[in-house]
């Protein structure tokens, strides 16, 4: 079971680790994009990360939608509100509880996927954060069902995370300003897939 606490902690953590890895989802974005999905999403979770404090003690519900309304509020372009609201529905999903179990991890980034198709009029296979995502929800969803084993459903999740990361340079991006370059995306990752899985491996490592 991961509590409250250890959700804040690693929030923390995911933090920390975009700010690290804020030049390398830059230059992916630079490529391909506008150029500023790392620096918008290390501001966002900046943000996230100084309201945390305050939600010491609340319940894992109120934590992920407070994180969701901050990156609404403050990641620029198409990042802010896609990951507000995946963290929005995440929280929904959640409820109230004050712990969480690999079931509970699994319906809420199975709802939060379900925010970024709705928001994102996206589907997996158009070079989006998506295509990290879903095939970690799969994966997730097969190793827990075989072994009831949190930690080594969330390692099958990084696994497949990480193979779409890869799938995502094989084709042409058909959402988002990368789509402008057609055919000339080829080759590149998405950034969003990148964010996506680093934030998993985050995860994984903690739990």
């Amino acid at each position: 079971m991961t509590d409250s606490k250890k959700v804040i902690e690693i929030l923390t953590q995911i933090s920390e680790q975009i700010q690290m890895e804020k030049e390398f989802l830059t230059e992916l974005d630079n490529v391909i994009g506008d150029g500023d999905h790392g620096i918008n999403m290390a501001r966002g979770f900046k943000e996230v990360e100084k309201k945390l404090p305050d939600l010491t003690g609340k319940d894992i519900g109120t934590i992920l939608k407070a994180v969701g309304m901050t990156l609404v509020s403050t990641v620029g372009g198409a990042s802010g509100p896609l990951y507000g609201t995946a963290f929005l529905k995440a929280s929904a999903a959640v409820g109230n509880k004050t712990e969480i179990d690999g079931e509970d991890f699994i319906a809420a980034l199975e709802a939060a996927i379900g925010g970024i198709e709705m928001r994102g009029k996206a589907h997996e296979g158009e070079k989006t954060m998506l295509d990290a995502l879903i095939p970690a929800l799969n994966a997730m969803k097969k190793s827990y069902a075989e072994n009831k084993d949190f930690k080594a459903a969330l390692a099958q999740g990084v696994a497949a995370a990480e193979q779409g990361v890869e799938y995502t340079k094989t084709i042409i991006a058909t959402k988002g300003r990368a789509s402008y370059l057609g055919e000339r995306s080829i080759g590149h990752q998405d950034p969003g897939a990148t964010s996506s899985c680093l934030m998993l491996k985050v995860i994984s490592r903690m739990i």
